[in-house]
């Protein structure tokens, strides 16, 4: 995978609590990736920015809500998260991306 490929994958990682706990506890880490991504795609990327060894991806599609803005209706956009599985011993160092 070339270089540019692998930026448009990785879109951010996705810092919440549940977040946070996962990569404490289960060395797992929570990225937003772009809606045609594929796991091998995610992976490859992963390791290849961070230099970890991944062991298993899974992604999650997670719809828009419809809400109100004042009187009209909106829609948020859809994200796409992936959840990504170290190997034990390896680790994402997050501020390493800025």
């Amino acid at each position: 995978m070339n270089q540019e490929r692998m930026y448009q994958v990785l879109l951010s990682p996705h810092v919440s609590e549940k977040g946070t706990l996962l990569a404490e506890e289960n060395n797992q880490h929570v990225f937003k990736v772009a809606s045609d991504a594929t796991k091998s795609e995610i992976k490859c990327a992963v390791e290849e920015l961070f230099k970890v060894k991944v062991e298993k991806v899974r992604i999650m599609n997670v719809k828009g809500k419809v809400k109100r803005f004042g009187g009209r209706l909106g829609k948020r956009s859809d994200l796409r998260k992936a959840y990504v599985t170290l190997v034990e011993g390896n680790d994402v160092d997050i501020a390493s991306l800025s």
